[in-house]
């Protein structure tokens, strides 16, 4: 089968590799309907994250089932699934607590020696563990698989974000990142019954979907001039709760500095520099909390899929860029010069 491969920084290949096969009783072989390019994927591209020559990427997907070990209870051959970006056991303490991405048994795709989900299949661990069923129907109606794709990751990790920061009804929310998932995070917060939600963000495409997701305002500066103009908002109070999307000093120190004392942040920006951005005596003094990590969106999607399938939410307009197999390295380099919001791919 043919497969999304990294080389090096920028080197990013789609080549034959083998085919997935059954490997234990409790596997899948999934055939990808759709996947796409994460934001997070786009640190291994540019080196800023070590990958091995050769190692698979992709984590984000959804297919059907082409063939189920004997273990395997849930799935048939044919079925309909959408795969979080943690695969997981679904029997431990953990998985049992809805925290899956600390299964110890669990991985992430495209980790040394596993499938990626940017290919045109996968081997799926711990099946029944991991993937959710979704209505056959929805494999002939191309904008609710789109749709239902957000579930393996970026809707699931807007809500734990907003998740984080305690959003409730009510709630003003801030939310610092306007990639896909902090735009996520504003429909999220939106569903979640806040009722002011301030989009920080300078792209007018991106801040244009966050309005249609439920944003009441948006701030374009960045560093202190943003906070100065949230609080202005706020009549010179910080926000609630507050979304960060981004993972970098300057975002962290954003997040902290925007929000209201007594409030809290929940942080799901991949860190890469972020905690230069928190000072604890800060925090300590304005009693701000401080809740998130990688989101364990397997536990989520049971919660979000009959809103998506409803379409009382819709995140298919952060795809904003749909591709084939083979133009994968052109998607990638549309992401890193920010003219692609979050790219879908179309095996």
């Amino acid at each position: 089968m043919r497969a999304t491969v990294i080389h090096a920084p920028h080197d990013i290949r789609v080549q034959e590799v083998p085919d997935p096969a059954i490997q234990q009783p409790t596997d899948v072989v999934l055939r990808v309907l759709r996947a796409c390019i994460c934001g997070s994927d786009l640190w291994a591209y540019r080196g800023e994250s070590a990958r091995k020559s050769g190692q698979r990427i992709g984590h984000e997907f959804l297919g059907m089932v082409e063939e189920a070990g004997s273990g395997v209870n849930g799935f048939a051959v044919g079925d309909l699934v959408v795969a979080p970006f943690v695969w997981s056991d679904g029997t431990c303490a953990y998985c049992a607590e809805g925290l899956t991405t600390s299964c110890p048994q669990g991985g992430f795709w495209g980790s040394v020696g596993s499938d990626g989900g940017q290919g045109e299949a996968v081997r799926v661990p711990f099946a029944d563990g991991t993937l959710v069923k979704l209505p056959a129907a929805a494999a002939s109606d191309d904008r609710l698989l789109t749709a239902l794709l957000a579930l393996s990751d970026v809707l699931g990790t807007g809500h734990h974000a907003a998740v984080g920061a305690g959003v409730r009804p009510g709630s003003t929310v801030a939310v610092v990142g306007d990639g896909a998932v902090g735009l996520c995070g504003v429909m999220a917060a939106k569903r979640l019954g806040a009722e002011r939600i301030i989009a920080l963000g300078r792209h007018t495409a991106r801040t244009d979907i966050a309005r249609t997701f439920g944003a009441t305002d948006v701030v374009a500066e960045r560093g202190e001039a943003a906070v100065a103009a949230v609080r202005e908002l706020l009549g010179g109070e910080g926000a609630q709760a507050v979304i960060e999307a981004v993972g970098t000093e300057q975002s962290m120190r954003t997040a902290v500095e925007i929000t209201r004392d007594g409030g809290s942040i929940g942080y799901v920006g991949v860190p890469h520099g972020s905690g230069t951005g928190l000072d604890l005596g800060v925090m300590f003094d304005r009693n701000i909390a401080l809740r998130g990590g990688v989101a364990p969106v397997r536990g989520y999607i049971p919660e979000l899929l009959p809103d998506v399938l409803s379409g009382a939410i819709d995140p298919s307009p952060v795809f904003d860029l749909a591709i084939g197999l083979d133009d994968v390295p052109a998607g990638y380099k549309a992401m890193d010069e920010r003219t692609a919001l979050k790219v879908l791919i179309k095996p």
